[in-house]
């Protein structure tokens, strides 16, 4: 079973899940964030993934903390291009004393998820603030604006938005943009919108365009796409490490 809600941090989602370890798990799809993530009392930190994977290390309870892209790598303290396509360890991060004592204290507490959340917020009240250009790229791309004209909207050239974009969001604003189109796709499919016209709404060409980013970045076609999400109680985007 699978539960969110919005966290006391902005453009961020709280989510839990419980599930059957030995049970097949769900692709991953690329959504544009990073989660902190608590998994039977280890802390993992999932980077921005650019292809759909399938998660080899299962728990049975998980809580996570998504960030808004472009928010993790100022809370967490480290780049997003290094945890690019990566589910990592949080001791690999902070060394293995401070990972290991936030994570027992998350593990005791009576609300694990109520418990990662406050230290998050916590530690972004500590951090640097976000930054308001980085959120206007991500509103842009978001709503379909081409990345050309988002860099001359928020004043960078081509070659800074890159710079800017590897370390907030692990890859480039295109891969940014595409990953944001296929989410926006998605939510169209699922809330039942025919396939041509969720692929005109969400900027893809035509439904073959939109079917060839689903394969590319889902591993999957649009169609059996949409029976699993269909059939699915899960998180609906698939963008949880439990998904």
């Amino acid at each position: 079973m699978y539960e969110e809600r919005p966290a006391r941090l902005t453009g961020a989602v709280l989510w839990t899940a419980t599930t059957d370890p030995a049970a097949p798990a769900r692709p991953v799809l690329p959504d544009g964030c990073m989660d902190l993530i608590w998994a039977d009392g280890r802390l993992l930190v999932a980077g921005p993934d650019t292809r759909a994977h399938v998660p080899t290390d299962t728990a049975a309870r998980y809580a996570g903390l998504r960030f808004a892209p472009g928010d993790a790598p100022r809370v967490l303290g480290v780049p997003a291009r290094t945890l690019r396509d990566r589910l990592v360890p949080l001791e690999a991060l902070w060394g293995g004393a401070e990972a290991r004592r936030t994570g027992e204290r998350i593990t005791d507490a009576p609300d694990p998820a109520a418990a990662l959340e406050e230290f998050v917020r916590l530690r972004a009240a500590g951090a640097p603030a976000p930054d308001p250009l980085l959120r206007a790229v991500v509103a842009r791309l978001a709503a379909g604006r081409p990345v050309a004209e988002t860099a001359d909207a928020v004043g960078l050239g081509a070659r800074q938005l890159h710079r800017r974009s590897l370390d907030a969001f692990g890859y480039g604003p295109k891969t940014l943009a595409r990953i944001l189109r296929l989410q926006r796709a998605l939510a169209l499919v699922r809330s039942g919108v025919p396939y041509a016209e969720a692929a005109v709404r969400a900027g893809c060409a035509d439904q073959a365009h939109l079917s060839r980013e689903v394969r590319t970045l889902t591993g999957t076609t649009l169609g059996a796409y949409a029976l699993s999400a269909n059939n699915d109680t899960a998180h609906p985007s698939g963008s949880s490490t439990t998904a």
